[in-house]
């Protein structure tokens, strides 16, 4: 069953019908409300044992009413990844990677779309459009395709090659545009009225925070209840760090949590896309568009965050910050905190290491703190920009000079 009390308007807390199909509320997100006080009585953290090890482990704090409508590919659980050197390197006591390229489709939007076309299924909607950077237009296309659902990808035309044939080879009717995410996006209002699509931008339906806020439920229960001090998080259009504050929220009306104390938020992007980060800088809870915008990280170029005072509500509420890292250290990085690390860091997560060396310097974060940064996609997506030259030897006549120089 499902515990969903009502839709709410994150702009003005106007309550909505829960079960019906719904985008925005004043052209802004919606929240989704629970019960918790039912959901405090129906369920407790140690009923968590033994259940599925996937995201849906926390059924209800889940907005799904019948179980057959969940559409899955086993998303959630990922590891939470211990980094020592790291942690020596960036001058903090401990740092801790929360490693989502291990999802399907390599991605952490696999947790939100699985839930937004679940939500889809439930509704009786059919087909289904996004305009994406990259790894969103994969993980809908594949969820569709499970849901055997249409499925309708925009993406801008230098997006990546591996995130255009990922979708493609689910099956979704996939375009390049000339342009940004923002224009993809407009051709999807102009055409769904026609083509009778669903939108499934960044926070225009209530249910990708929803699957996204999964990440706070795992951080706590693998860090036995008790949170860390900073999340460093990548931020294009925001949905991740919102919904981890929610759920954060939710565990403490639960009691749920051994401690009240929550961490500060890191809203971290790349100095040619900052647009939360001058927000924040300015004291301004509402996001300006950020022009001309262009980043290698191509989840972090969202020039306009529809959840934009979401985000800012959730830095300023925590204490924490918004920090832009050079664009042209997000590669180098990422391929640092790979060699540290053993994970394989992506571009976006390459601006969290940015971020919290600054923050480091500034005295944000101290050298007795706990960090936790989310590597939301896989490096291997990411062969244009994280391309190396790798020399080649004549088998024939093997240079041993060449070897020992690399």
């Amino acid at each position: 069953m499902s515990f969903v009390s009502h839709l709410e308007g994150a702009i003005d807390g106007t309550q909505l019908e829960p079960r019906t199909v719904q985008t925005l509320h004043k052209d802004r997100p919606i929240w989704v409300k629970y019960d918790l006080d039912a959901v405090k009585k129906a369920v407790s953290r140690s009923d968590l044992v033994g259940r599925t090890d996937s995201m849906w482990r926390f059924r209800e704090l889940l907005p799904v009413e019948h179980n057959e409508n969940i559409v899955s590919l086993g998303e959630g659980m990922t590891p939470l990844v211990d980094c020592p050197k790291l942690a020596r390197r960036f001058g903090v006591k401990r740092l801790v990677i929360k490693d989502e390229s291990q999802m399907p489709t390599g991605s952490f939007k696999a947790r939100g779309l699985a839930m937004a076309v679940s939500m889809a299924k439930e509704l009786g909607i059919a087909t289904v459009a996004i305009p994406t950077a990259g790894n969103a237009g994969g993980a809908l296309a594949a969820y569709a395709a499970r849901a055997a659902m249409c499925c309708y990808v925009f993406m801008p035309g230098d997006t990546p090659a591996a995130n255009r044939a990922e979708a493609a080879l689910f099956g979704a009717k996939v375009f390049r545009v000339n342009g940004l995410i923002t224009d993809c996006a407009a051709i999807i209002a102009q055409g769904k009225e026609r083509f009778k699509w669903f939108d499934m931008s960044t926070l225009k339906e209530p249910y990708r925070i929803e699957g996204k806020k999964t990440m706070g439920f795992e951080l706590a229960e693998q860090m036995h209840w008790s949170l860390p001090d900073a999340i460093f998080y990548p931020t294009g259009g925001g949905t991740g760090l919102i919904g981890m504050w929610k759920a954060f929220a939710e565990l403490a009306a639960l009691d749920w949590l051994d401690d009240d104390k929550r961490p500060m938020m890191f809203s971290c992007q790349s100095s040619t896309c900052a647009p939360i980060v001058r927000a924040f800088e300015k004291g301004e809870r509402f996001a300006d568009p950020w022009e001309n915008a262009q980043t290698c990280a191509s989840g972090l170029r969202v020039p306009k965050a529809a959840g934009d005072f979401m985000i800012l509500d959730a830095v300023q509420e925590s204490g924490g910050a918004a920090i832009a890292a050079e664009e042209n250290r997000l590669v180098d990085l990422a391929r640092e905190a790979s060699r540290l690390s053993g994970v394989s860091v992506c571009p976006e997560s390459g601006a969290c290491f940015g971020a919290l060396e600054t923050a480091v310097e500034n005295g944000q974060v101290s050298a007795n703190e706990t960090v936790v940064i989310f590597n939301t996609g896989a490096a291997q997506k990411y062969v244009e920009a994280i391309d190396v030259d790798v020399p080649t030897l004549d088998c024939a006549d093997v240079d041993w000079n060449l070897i020992e120089r690399v």
